[in-house]
């Protein structure tokens, strides 16, 4: 959307105080349920505070009441140390108590939150995915969740256990000296003037590194994936510098960082110890013209240096808590994301049985775009009866993928309506829609589990004997059991050790196993050799019987023998019929036949 006129433009990373609120109370809201043990903490944090400021106090009794110079000095010097050893024990529990009670509500929240993201993403449409590169989702749920997590175990704790320390050290310094516990008041205002002279410097310095480091992580995904790509045209000096230099970005924002930081934390280093020596002036004054016991000059220099300790920590954790804002903003920015792909309303939605399904498909003048003002199919009008076998041909571009995309509903027509047995897709629970159709892409994929796992997609109903049927069906049966583990061989990432044949073989077995009512083959074939097309056609002629399916093919040899070919270019229909029919033509169809046979032979010839 253009700027207002006359507006400054904004920073890609700005985010507006209404939406920066509204992310911070989406987090705060995963702290709800553990409210109760944070008031746990809360109370140990007090104990555990309340016992490291009482030990000053303790020898500050032991100087001013001349302990040593009474009537029972030893035994009282004794009582005050056994007390002072106490303290310190109280002290370490409540704080180990308040230590692991934090980590394990950090851990779960962050827990939590990580599930509600990983959710959130994977129901979102496939528009969400052509925006937002893989390396930033990584760095999204990683990452940031993980400075979530600090914010709540680090950043949290330090506000709690700092505060409440700087409340009851001001409290103890009142109650010894009122006096010299205003001229410590002083440093109130210049403490609050640096925190909001280097604030605008922290929060932009943060942006950029986090910035930078999503960029490193999206270009880093996009490599390793396509690795075997840059081998093959031998770009591993090119990749390596262009890595290096958005490495070089990073470490430059990453320094840049760290210097602001370290100029924020020494100016309150600086700041405490001219503290500690206006009161050691002022207060040994005061001393000596005996309007001050030694032992409360001794207590106020022991909590200056422990007002400041707090100080020092909260300090440290405005680099974490700079760090979460910014993650809290990039979350936000995920999760105030909705599908452009819903669900229907429950008044609203219908629910088909998909064995009843008959397996209609039509397509009703629909138009789409994926960018706005360009389309890809242009008032395309199509209807496929039930049980019709249907080849789609065409150059790249055509629209052939986008055409099964809307039937899968991965996208919404902008225009008109894609229907499956008279119903609108778009009124059917998308669940429901995808047990009726099944897609098979050019590239499958394969998940880190075992084959068993792979053909039936983890779901436990599924039985081991449905799985080896669906196998034999597709040929896949006699590949597996040469494996050492058979159906418990277990596969690596996108299963690699595995031929494209085979892992498109295991994609088919897939498919065979939920029995989809509509079948859609996108250039599923476009990778396998003879051999194993020659089983994936057998397989299709059974796994078609009595289904409605659409073939999207490359290999005009696969779909020859289809009930009817459409021929799509430019987004729309400009030729269907039978394979016959279409060569009879003479037309766009069979110019695509005729430049595929020599490179047919071409292929033979070189086999």
């Amino acid at each position: 959307m253009p700027e207002p006129k006359g507006s400054k433009a904004r920073n890609a990373y700005d985010v507006s105080p209404e939406d920066r609120k509204q992310s911070f109370k989406a987090m705060l809201s995963y702290a709800k349920p553990h409210r109760f043990t944070f008031l746990t903490v809360f109370v140990c944090t007090f104990f555990a505070i309340g016992a490291d400021l009482l030990q000053p106090y303790l020898v500050k009794i032991a100087i001013d009441d001349n302990v040593l110079t009474g009537e029972h000095g030893v035994r009282t010097l004794l009582t005050l140390g056994g007390c002072y050893l106490l303290l310190a024990a109280i002290s370490m529990i409540f704080s180990y108590v308040q230590a692991n009670l934090l980590q394990r509500v950090g851990q779960s929240i962050v827990g939590q939150l990580r599930k509600d993201l990983f959710r959130h993403i994977s129901k979102q449409s496939m528009s969400f995915f052509d925006r937002n590169p893989i390396g930033s989702l990584v760095t999204n749920v990683s990452s940031d969740t993980e400075t979530i997590n600090q914010f709540f175990t680090q950043v949290l704790l330090s506000i709690v256990r700092d505060g409440l320390s700087l409340i009851l050290i001001v409290a103890f310094m009142f109650s010894l000296d009122a006096k010299l516990a205003l001229y410590c008041l002083i440093l109130f205002p210049i403490i609050f003037a640096i925190a909001i002279a280097f604030r605008s410097m922290l929060r932009s310095a943060y942006q950029r590194t986090r910035a930078e480091l999503s960029r490193l992580i999206a270009f880093l995904a996009e490599n390793l994936s396509g690795m075997s790509l840059i081998q093959v045209f031998h770009q591993e000096k090119e990749q390596t510098e262009r890595f290096t230099e958005q490495n070089r970005k990073y470490l430059r924002e990453n320094l840049r960082e760290v210097r602001t930081s370290i100029m924020f934390n020494r100016s309150f280093d600086i700041l405490g110890n001219v503290s500690v020596a206006f009161i050691v002036w002022i207060g040994g004054f005061a001393v000596l013209d005996t309007a001050l016991e030694f032992g409360v000059l001794y207590a106020f220099i022991n909590y200056i240096r422990q007002f400041f300790q707090p100080i020092n920590q909260i300090t440290q954790q405005w680099n974490t808590l700079q760090s979460t804002i910014v993650s809290m903003d990039r979350l936000w920015r995920i999760f105030r994301v909705q599908p452009e792909v819903r669900d229907p309303e429950p008044e609203q939605a219908q629910e088909i049985d998909a064995s009843d399904v008959l397996g209609q498909v039509d397509f009703n003048r629909i138009r789409f775009a994926y960018v706005d003002d360009r389309d890809v199919l242009h008032d395309l009008d199509l209807h496929i009866s039930p049980g019709e076998f249907v080849g789609i041909v065409g150059t790249t571009g055509a629209g052939k993928s986008s055409l099964v995309n809307l039937l899968a509903r991965f996208y919404d027509v902008k225009r008109g309506s894609v229907e499956i047995d008279g119903v609108d897709i778009r009124s059917l629970p998308q669940d429901t829609l995808h047990r009726i159709v099944g897609l098979v892409q050019q590239d499958p994929y394969l998940y880190s589990g075992t084959i068993l796992d792979n053909v039936r997609l983890f779901k436990d109903n599924v039985s081991r004997e449905e799985v080896i049927w669906a196998c034999k069906a597709v040929g896949a049966h006699g590949m597996i059991t040469r494996l050492k583990h058979g159906y418990d061989t277990r596969l690596s990432e996108r299963g690699s050790g595995l031929s494209a044949g085979e892992r498109q073989l295991i994609s088919f077995a897939r498919i065979l196993v939920f029995q989809p009512r509509i079948l859609i083959l996108d250039e599923a074939t476009a990778h396998l050799d003879s051999h194993t097309e020659r089983l994936i056609q057998q397989a299709l002629s059974v796994v078609s019987e009595g289904r409605t399916t659409l073939v999207i093919a490359h290999r005009l040899s696969t779909i020859q023998h289809a009930d009817r070919i459409i021929v799509m270019r430019h987004g729309c229909v400009v030729e269907q019929g039978t394979h016959e029919s279409l060569i009879a033509q003479d037309g766009f169809y069979a110019e695509l036949v005729h430049h595929s046979r020599p490179m047919k032979l071409q292929a033979q010839h070189m086999g």
